[in-house]
């Protein structure tokens, strides 16, 4: 077994090795850039070192610098992770002729799957099923790419070969855009991959998106560990994984499973490896294979037992896989969310800054447990006053929960995010939990377009609809009582002269453009010692019962019954008497006043927000790379006007109608916040 290893990665994957290698009782070496020099992973590391700039090409995916710091460790080894270099065969290859052990497949076995067209063709020798297509890149003579689309069968599916992320595809449904599709994908993969190679596939409209996650050693042993879903996808990027995959037999799962498992054998596979398939009809259809860990690992280390990176160790030293396919048992349901620094209501633009609050729900299972308990469990590489730079990718945690069943793993998730608390930054828990609660994935009836189909126009907070949204306002009431009967319990009041509480209220819940609501409630039977009221809102009764602490956000208790656990904060930037009442992914702000306060109340005029239509703001925190525009120049609806760059994507600010420049106010290189000012027109 390997003395010290390298960790050629960061955040939350970098943690799980690290803490696989602390139970092997391997040293851990951790590199870091300098925007990372305070990450949780190099605060808790034995050995640290720095490798760089913020800039991942000149850090993270700098191979000489990783190289570097493995040699002047001492390590043995180094382990890629995910993402980065970890599917790079250059990298891998450049490591073991520094001689390292590269923790991963052999660089032959990255570079032949690691080519769409090369691993197709490996892949149809192994007899594993693929998507009709194209044999191998398409040509560049123009007939002949109709003459093979037709062969196929519209619509088609033009795929960059050297892909990945969900870039370099396009969909051609007529011939007259085939050629222009072919085209511009070609050189969309020339810029993204450095290889213009394309082919091309028969496009699958209703696929679900199937992994069979594999193991194998040196030593020609194989085993595959059940499947995941990863069909819940925005933008071809996975957002919830679960396992097993709903509704398809395990007859299947096990053909298709024997397959991959004969296929790695064929190729001399080694290590961790993820066999990725469109399912559609029955029928399974290879599409790709990710020849590292991937992220939603955890949801086959819970349903299997099989801790997989430290599977993954072993077999990097030489050691046989510990377990046969036999032992391999399924047990449970796991679904995972992936946490995302993104704002869901500003179309996922990606959210950086300080982490001013951040509480996870509690966790019960921990990353390298092979138990069966059933739980929560969070994968995180950031802490509470930690900064989210935004120079890397915005996933900032991963949620997984293990139950006995899909039912109870959904409940678990659903209760899970409402006790997840994240503040200074936006995340994309809201659209987590609307997804949660749809009907169609409770019932497990949706495909890889599920989201493009229920959210074509973005996610918006009236996309979500609370189940009962009378128990939003009830709640309301309910923690305005308990801070009125705080308030009243206070010392040193006059006699006759403390607060008095009452029992009729009315919820006012705030709309856009003042269109507020008005709820007559009343709460009584106020319980101060076990903190139960019972509340009555439109005719419905609500007996609620809460131990919270009143400064909390994260409050759990019971309603007529059944838990809860809802997030509740009194005040907002624009409003110290706001209650607001988070649960489900709904959200409403409320005011709780009394009859005679909330008549009054309807008297106040509404102060609309100020015209900003003669600026332009920036969406989200970043870095100005571009200013296409100069002042005195005119611009058109649509025309291009800034460029600012985020957390590896490019966001490109357009023109919303005509007008004129009169100022630039941030100039290129400048670090923007949310809303700052870049451009004015007259």
């Amino acid at each position: 077994m390997f003395k010290k290893i390298l960790v050629a990665n960061r955040g939350e994957i970098a943690l799980r090795i690290q803490r696989a290698c602390r139970e092997l009782g391997i040293k851990a070496v951790m590199v870091y850039s300098e925007a990372d020099r305070d990450a949780k992973y190099v605060k808790l590391a034995e050995e640290a070192v720095c490798i760089g700039p913020a800039p991942s090409p000149q850090s993270y995916l700098n191979m000489p610098a990783i190289i570097s710091a493995a040699e002047v460790t001492d390590a043995e080894a180094i382990h890629p992770g995910y993402g980065f270099l970890a599917e790079n065969a250059d990298f891998a290859e450049r490591v073991e002729k520094s001689g390292f052990q590269f923790i991963g497949p052999t660089p032959e076995s990255i570079r032949l799957m690691g080519d769409k067209v090369s691993a197709k063709q490996a892949m149809i020798r192994a007899g594993v099923p693929c998507v009709p297509g194209s044999d191998g890149e398409l040509p560049d003579d123009p007939v002949q790419i109709r003459r093979i689309a037709r062969g196929i069968g519209y619509p088609v599916i033009v795929k960059a070969a050297g892909g990945g992320g969900g870039r370099g595809m396009r969909v051609v449904h007529t011939e007259a855009a085939l050629v222009n599709a072919v085209q511009m994908t070609k050189a969309e993969a020339t810029a993204a991959f450095g290889n213009p190679a394309v082919y091309m596939e028969k496009f699958l409209q209703n696929p679900r998106h199937i992994e069979i996650q594999v193991l194998a050693d040196k030593h020609k042993n194989a085993v595959y560990l059940g499947e995941r879903d990863c069909s819940m996808q925005r933008r071809h990027q996975k957002v919830i994984e679960e396992g097993p995959a709903p509704g398809i037999p395990r007859k299947l799962i096990e053909r298709i499973g024997e397959r991959c498992v004969s296929a790695c054998k064929k190729i001399g596979y080694r290590g961790a490896g993820t066999f990725e398939f469109l399912y559609e009809n029955g029928e399974f259809y290879f599409i790709e294979m990710n020849t590292r860990v991937q992220v939603e690992h955890p949801v086959t280390e819970w349903i299997t037992g099989v801790d997989i990176v430290r599977t993954q160790i072993m077999v990097a030293a030489g050691e046989k896989l510990p377990f046969t396919q036999r032992q391999i048992q399924i047990r449970g349901h796991a679904i995972e969310c992936r946490i995302n620094a993104e704002d869901p209501f500003r179309n996922f633009l990606p959210s950086t800054g300080r982490l001013v609050r951040f509480a996870p729900p509690e966790q019960n299972l921990f990353q390298g447990e092979t138990g069966g308990r059933y739980g929560v469990r969070v994968d995180t590489g950031v802490y509470e006053g930690g900064e989210i730079p935004m120079f890397y990718d915005s996933m900032i945690a991963k949620l997984i929960v293990h139950g006995q069943d899909r039912e109870d793993a959904v409940l678990r998730m659903r209760a899970a995010l409402n006790g997840f608390v994240i503040r200074g930054i936006s995340s994309n828990i809201p659209f987590q939990a609307a997804l949660l609660a749809h009907p169609k994935f409770v019932s497990g009836d949706f495909n890889t377009g599920f989201i493009a189909e229920h959210y074509p126009h973005g996610f918006a907070a009236e996309d979500v609809q609370h189940e009962d949204p009378q128990f939003l306002v009830a709640l309301a009431a309910y923690m305005h009582r308990r801070y009125r009967a705080r308030a009243s319990g206070i010392s040193g009041q006059l006699a006759g002269h403390g607060v008095q509480v009452g029992e009729e209220f009315v919820v006012v819940t705030l709309g856009q453009g003042g269109e507020n609501h008005y709820h007559d409630v009343t709460v009584t039977d106020f319980e101060s010692d076990s903190g139960a009221s019972t509340v009555q809102v439109g005719g419905k009764s609500y007996r609620i019962t809460s131990s919270a602490h009143l400064g909390s956000i994260c409050v759990q208790g019971a309603c007529n019954g059944q838990g809860f656990t809802a997030q509740i904060e009194r005040g907002t930037p624009k409003n110290p008497l706001v209650l607001r009442i988070s649960h489900n992914g709904a959200q409403i702000d409320a005011i709780v006043l009394t009859p005679r306060r909330a008549e009054l109340f309807k008297l106040m005029p509404y102060k609309a927000p100020p015209d900003l239509s003669k600026f332009l703001l920036s969406p989200m925190p970043g870095l100005l790379v571009d200013v296409a525009v100069e002042p005195g120049q005119r611009v058109q609806a649509g025309e291009r006007l800034a460029v600012i760059e985020a957390m590896k994507m490019e966001n490109v600010l357009f023109a919303t109608q005509d007008g004129v420049v009169s100022k630039v106010v941030a100039g290129k290189g400048a670090s923007l916040a949310v809303d700052q000012v870049i451009l004015e027109f007259e």
